[in-house]
């Protein structure tokens, strides 16, 4: 399984310290708010500009995007609760050219109430270059609020917009620190993904498939980049790189540092799908003890809980992966326990009948030895 290390964040407000291929976006938190322009309104009232001393929530979205389809009954609940103290905006971009505003208007009106705030689709890509692309914001669905005094207070995913509307809506939210997190946020992921490609000369790759491994060379330049910049340390391909070289090397430190990986916070979350993801690749190449294969056993359960929306993603395949490391770990118990969640949560999703038989074959054989 393959998972996506996509974290964004950091850099420090006070300093200009983005690198040189990494420039600051044109539009920042705390910068006044692009203009309101689309092609049709498809629900609510029209609105023509952004008005002083009211709050608005706009949305972007797409008819072919399962989270942000996911994530509109929770804003709708957020609409009707913040009546009259913020404007709910959904703006549908991204679409195929062969998608007519017919066809978005009859999604619109299909879904009914579960998309309970006012909806209009872009403007020949106006809206997603003036606020997607000028913020440099990537994918959806993503949400941006504008305060009171027509400003970017915030920028990010609607899941974690809860916490933060009422802290705008009643003029409490401080733009600066909102800013200078981004920013941190920003730079610390440029910088991960920027020292992750100068890592990969010592391991083999596609690229570089005779090249010698060596763990220990990395290890030596991943403690540099660190001791220049601490916030790296456990950043997602850090973290990942790190702890394949330390179970190459000494299983020991490996240990520990997954340990401090999944006590971590990285903006929010700890990286443990860096974790999980080496174990499963060495899995068959290295000998890796019971208590790593605990460990990430528990790592899996963690990252089962960071999706906002389980229901996208295939979770019956993760606790049959689950069953797997607990078995390698020879804790039989757990392992029969993981499968039989995985078999029950994938027949509740009435999930392939091939993964089922697959499923339940492995518990018969963790069950008979």
């Amino acid at each position: 399984m393959r998972f996506i290390l996509h974290i964004l964040l950091l850099c420090i407000l006070t300093a200009t310290t983005y690198g040189q291929d990494d420039p600051p976006p044109a539009v920042s938190i705390g910068d006044p708010a692009p203009a309101l322009r689309v092609r049709a309104w498809l629900k609510g009232a029209p609105i023509q500009q952004f008005e002083k001393g009211r709050v608005y929530v706009l949305e972007f979205w797409a008819t072919w995007c399962a989270p942000c389809r996911a994530a509109m009954p929770h804003l709708s609940e957020l609409a009707r609760a913040y009546n009259g103290k913020a404007t709910f905006v959904g703006i549908d971009i991204y679409e195929e050219k062969t998608m007519s505003l017919e066809k978005i208007k009859h999604f619109v009106d299909s879904i009914g109430s579960r998309m309970d705030y006012n909806a209009a689709a872009d403007d020949s890509n106006f809206m997603a270059a003036e606020w997607l692309d000028s913020t440099r914001e990537k994918g959806i669905p993503k949400t941006f609020v504008v305060n009171a005094d027509g400003r970017l207070a915030w920028i990010g995913h609607p899941k974690d917009l809860e916490p933060i509307l009422p802290q705008i809506v009643n003029n409490k939210w401080d733009i600066q620190a909102a800013l200078a997190q981004k920013n941190l946020q920003r730079r610390l992921d440029f910088e991960d993904e920027d020292d992750n490609f100068e890592l990969a000369v010592f391991k083999p790759n596609s690229a570089r498939p005779n090249a010698p491994d060596r763990p220990d060379s990395m290890l030596l330049a991943i403690a540099k980049f660190v001791e220049k910049e601490p916030g790296l340390k456990y950043a997602p391909s850090m973290a990942y790189n790190t702890f394949t070289a330390l179970l190459k090397t000494d299983t020991n430190r490996a240990y520990t540092y997954a340990k401090e990986v999944m006590a971590s916070s990285y903006f929010g979350e700890p990286s443990v799908q860096s974790i999980i993801w080496p174990i499963e690749v060495n899995a068959d190449k290295l000998t890796i003890p019971a208590m790593i294969y605990r460990l990430g056993a528990e790592a899996y359960q963690v990252y089962i809980g960071q999706f906002p929306y389980p229901e996208l993603v295939n979770i019956p395949n993760m606790y049959h992966h689950i069953a797997d490391f607990y078995w390698r770990a020879g804790d039989r118990s757990k392992a029969i326990e993981a499968e039989e969640k995985a078999i029950d949560t994938l027949k509740k999703r009435k999930g392939s009948a091939k993964d089922l038989t697959a499923y339940e074959s492995q518990l018969r054989q963790y069950r008979d030895r």
